[in-house]
């Protein structure tokens, strides 16, 4: 027997779908148009190749545990592992009344309400459920694979997503096959890579998935309590929930506007929103912020809509209501609820009940990022994304995708906006920084995956079309016949139903899915109906096109288009168009196959580069020797094996959390990042003289680590601290926010006075360069790693009183007597200097009375770091002093301009290495003491633009380094 389909390039699926076993005989699969034993073959090998999917998912994560061991990485990830540790050791309850005093000493922050645990608790089930069934596996272990198993059910519910969106499984699988590789997925879930993001992946798609589960009929609106329990783990596991929130509510906001919404909706929405804001709550670290943050507040507004609309279809229902009623009803509930809010508004602002938009969240709406924080602004994430990064990690989902956003375009229904909705404000808020591109993996893959299953399902039904028991043209004939007969039974009864629905919109319903309420309703209709109910309406539109007033030349071009429709449609079917149409499908299975295998080849290899851990790498030295440099953990291990447990060790904020993780010991500050002020007492301390910082050092420090060797050691870091320093203590560099100062001053390397005098530059550069000597009754080294990376100096003459004083709990502040909840405080020997600061007022924060000089300080930082200088001057960055004259007279040297082209090529940031370029061009030749330069890094990190603006100013592709290697072999480097 052979199952039967309506012509065209696939089974579409109509407006408004029937629910329960009818939905399934509707999909978009075209395996309706084949034998029923060949659409089992292909259930069969799109079941496999899901399958080899998901393995793959697994095994491309894997790169970094082969090559590296079960290793943690980064920086975050030892913050979480630590946690994770404490949570296993301690239990539920102490977890979260953990305020743990050996980190940003000496204040101590509160773990367990500062925190989202769901990572954490997820791998401690884990690890216990894995011991009850008897496989050994360390808590270590489970979080280095936690990001591999991760991706792989991330995967599975991107796949369930587009099923749900599509009705597709073709389209399902493919998207499926694209999330398993796509590079933007993979930067944030390799193995060892146990941050927040590589569970909060799984969790936001769990989330999406039942709730465009929860609209699929009339029935589903239950799904919406799934859609917020997985919304719980979301808010668990990832500070990025209040994204997930927000494009459900748009989602459903838009619905409403578009004139879809129904009880459906709001049934689903209402669960979703109740029961995940009444979890979300319950985590600590949340706490009230969905009923006070702005972030969040939108959701609400949005609920409040939804009850409003369910409020007036009620009424119109009970009172069949005409449609200027409905309106006139509208007008009064809104003007109601409009005054309620308003009333409740203005009695709680006064009272700083609302929270301002965070940093991170303003820095989405404004220019270039620049959000007037220096130390958000600091961080490289949070700067714009490129097109050329969109390649670097979508490759060719770049092209691929939009076909797939233009097909979702036709045959609309509610899941199918959401996955429109999800593309539009993923790419908006990827554009604007570079850390969000992690939401387009999933869109890309999954429009991705409608673009290519609908190819390979389109190409396969051509070759089904061929077989001779699918006689088209004979059953184009009967139909041909049949368009002169009277209507079918059926065909009356739903010109009947359309009737109706009909007068009943006439009567005042006021949205469409009124009528997909009745849509739903309805039983399953053949193919055979349903191509009779399709000409019926195209005889009732050329009838109603006849009676109408429009002029005659319309008219005969409308029926001039249905004449060329039919002909086209009965031309489709002959069998020289046939053959021609498996030509062209065998054309299309080439080219998708190579593009495809090209993408797989392409993320592999993407997949090494990102599975290199930060905290130890691969490197070549000048005899050709490939080594790991493992710097950073052996300086670590040094601070655990030759230091006293309560040791204090100093060092930027970067650094704090494998401080702590590896050497267990106490930290200054870290990558939390919540206390502006301190973080800026950290900068002054770096920036300011050996002297002045010694007298603050010794209140708070027993040893000062930094980071050197060049590259991203802390010389290049130095402008984010001094500038950082001077946001709240002003006479850092005084009239200057940006503390232009505080760097070099010629090619050489020649330090800024200011530069020449700080503890920082004295600390890196110490016995390194000439005349360059710490004072060693203040500072003593007492350890640099194998291959210079870190140094590590002991602090003479502590102070053993401030120490003392810090360490008694009688000088903590409890927020009652015999509270867990104990803030430490700084020594009284830093009383002045603390009172002396300047608190950092954030641009957006209402609730904060901000002066005419915050106000003035903030215009002179966002000027001059959109590159103004004094008044009156063209300043330049001091760094292109380190540039050569030309081609020819470029040294081989490390300066302050190798290290900030490095990072500029490190960061990809292509727009302010196109402004170094325009105001010097020869910063193209530069080339640092290994006699690389800015077209090698280029190379190395795959920045294609980069390197085709080097060479469209001059950049020369085949010279040489110090081992006689061209740029474009550091291609092949893992």
């Amino acid at each position: 027997p052979v199952l039967r389909a309506p012509r065209g390039l696939g089974h579409q699926k109509p407006p408004h779908t029937p629910s329960g076993a009818a939905q399934g005989a509707q999909q978009s699969d075209m395996t309706a148009k084949m034998p029923a034993l060949a659409a089992l073959v292909f259930l069969a090998v799109k079941c496999s190749a899901f399958i080899v999917f998901c393995w793959n998912a697994y095994k491309i994560r894997l790169h970094a545990i082969e090559e590296y061991g079960r290793v943690i990485h980064e920086f975050d990830p030892w913050f979480n592992y630590r946690a994770t540790e404490y949570l296993a050791e301690h239990g539920w309850t102490e977890f979260f009344h953990w305020f743990d005093h050996r980190s940003w000493y000496p204040l101590g922050r509160p773990v367990g309400t500062t925190i989202y645990p769901g990572m954490q608790i997820s791998a401690v089930v884990i690890w216990k459920v894995l011991g009850w069934v008897g496989i050994d596996m360390s808590l270590n272990d489970v979080c280095v694979f936690m990001p591999c198993w991760y991706g792989v059910s991330a995967t599975v519910f991107l796949a369930a997503v587009t099923y749900e969106c599509t009705h597709s499984s073709s389209a399902a699988v493919a998207a499926a096959g694209v999330m398993a590789v796509i590079p933007a997925h993979i930067m944030r879930s390799v193995g060892g890579g146990y941050d927040n993001e590589s569970v909060a992946m799984t969790c936001m798609l769990a989330t999406f998935y039942f709730w465009c589960r929860s609209l699929r009929n009339d029935q589903s609106w239950w799904y919406g309590s799934l859609a917020g329990l997985a919304y719980i783990y979301m808010v668990a596991a990832w500070g990025g929930y209040i994204f997930v929130i927000n494009m459900v509510a748009f989602h459903a906001g838009a619905l409403v506007m578009l004139g879809r919404g129904s009880s459906k909706l709001f049934k689903s929405y209402a669960l979703f929103y109740l029961i995940g804001t009444w979890g979300a709550m319950k985590v600590p670290v949340v706490g009230w912020a969905p009923l006070k943050s702005l972030e969040q507040l939108g959701a609400l507004a949005v609920l409040i809509l939804l009850c409003m609309n369910e409020v007036v279809e009620h009424q119109r229902r009970k009172r069949k209501m005409s449609f200027n009623e409905v309106m006139l009803l509208r007008m009064q509930v809104l003007g109601v609820a409009g005054l309620c809010v308003a009333a409740i508004v203005a009695v709680l602002l006064p009272t700083g009940y609302f929270g301002p938009l965070s940093a991170r969240i303003r820095g989405l709406f404004v220019r270039h990022t620049r959000t007037g924080n220096p130390l958000v602004d600091s961080v490289a994430e949070h700067q714009p994304a490129s097109s050329q990064a969109y390649w670097q990690y979508l490759h060719v989902m770049c092209y691929i995708a939009p076909i797939g956003f233009i097909q979702l375009l036709w045959n609309r229904d509610d899941s199918k906006y959401f996955l429109t909705a999800f593309a539009c404000v993923a790419y908006y808020f990827s554009i604007r920084m570079m850390r969000l591109i992690l939401l387009m993996a999933p869109v890309a893959s999954s429009l991705g995956g409608v673009a290519i299953g609908t190819m390979v399902e389109w190409a396969i039904c051509q070759i089904f079309n061929l077989m001779p028991d699918m006689d088209d043209e004979e059953e184009e004939e009967d139909e041909d016949e049949d368009e002169d007969k009277p209507s079918t039974p059926s065909k009356a009864v739903a010109a009947d139903a359309a009737g109706k629905k009909g007068r009943k919109q006439a009567a005042g319903a006021p949205s469409k899915v009124a009528e997909a309420d009745v849509a739903d309703k309805e039983p399953a209709v053949s193919a055979a109906d349903k191509i009779q109910k399709m000409k019926a309406n195209r005889k009732k539109a050329a009838a109603q096109l006849d009676s109408a007033w429009v002029p005659d030349d319309v008219k005969k071009l409308y029926k001039l288009y249905l004449d060329a429709k039919k002909q086209l449609d009965h031309a489709w079917g002959q069998t020289p168009v046939k053959f021609m149409r498996m030509i062209l499908a065998a054309i299309v299975v080439i080219v998708l196959y190579g593009y495809c295998t090209e993408f797989n080849h392409y993320s592999q290899q993407m997949s090494w580069g990102m599975s290199n851990p930060s905290i130890m790498f691969k490197a070549q030295l000048r005899n050709g020797q490939n080594v790991i440099i493992d710097d950073y953990r052996e300086a670590y291990w040094w601070l655990r094996d030759n230091t006293p447990q309560d040791a204090r060790v100093m060092a930027w904020w970067d650094y704090g959390y494998q401080i702590a993780g590896i050497a267990n010991r106490i930290t200054i500050a870290d990558g939390n990042t919540w206390n502006h002020e301190h973080i800026a007492t950290l900068g002054k301390c770096l920036s300011s003289e050996e002297t002045a910082a010694h007298k603050i050092v010794r209140h708070l420090a027993d040893y000062v680590l930094v980071w050197t060797g060049g590259g991203g050691d802390d010389l290049a870091k130095s402008p984010h601290m001094a500038r950082i320093g001077n946001s709240v203590y002003h006479d850092i560099c005084p009239g200057d926010p940006t503390c232009r100062q505080f760097g070099f001053t010629d090619r050489a390397g020649t330090p800024t006075p200011m530069m020449a005098a700080s503890l920082l530059y004295k600390l890196h550069s110490h016995n390194q360069k000439p005349g360059v000597q710490i004072n060693p009754e203040l500072f003593r080294e007492v350890y640099t790693s194998k291959y210079n990376k870190v140094r590590i100096y002991k602090v003479l003459k502590v102070s053993k009183k401030s120490r003392k004083w810090i360490a008694s709990p009688a000088n903590r502040n409890c927020d009652a007597p015999g509270s867990w909840y104990c803030v430490g405080n700084y020594p009284p020997a830093l009383d002045e200097l603390i009172a002396n600061r300047t608190s950092f007022k954030q641009l957006e924060d209402f609730n904060t009375k901000r002066t005419a000089k915050d106000d003035e300080y903030t215009r002179e930082y966002m000027r001059r770091m959109a590159g103004g200088g004094d008044a009156g001057s063209k300043e330049r960055p001091y760094e292109l002093e380190f540039a050569p004259n030309s081609k020819d007279s470029a040294e081989w040297a490390d300066t302050p301009l190798t290290t900030k082209l490095w990072g500029i090529v490190h960061g990809n940031k292509i727009s302010e290495f196109r402004a170094l370029i325009k105001l010097n061009p020869n910063v193209v030749h530069v080339r640092s003491g290994d006699g690389r330069g800015p077209m090698w890094w280029a190379y190395e990190h795959g920045r294609t633009d980069m390197v085709k603006l080097l060479m469209t100013n001059g950049g020369d592709p085949n010279a040489f380094d110090s081992k006689g290697k061209k740029p474009a072999s550091m291609m092949k480097m893992k």
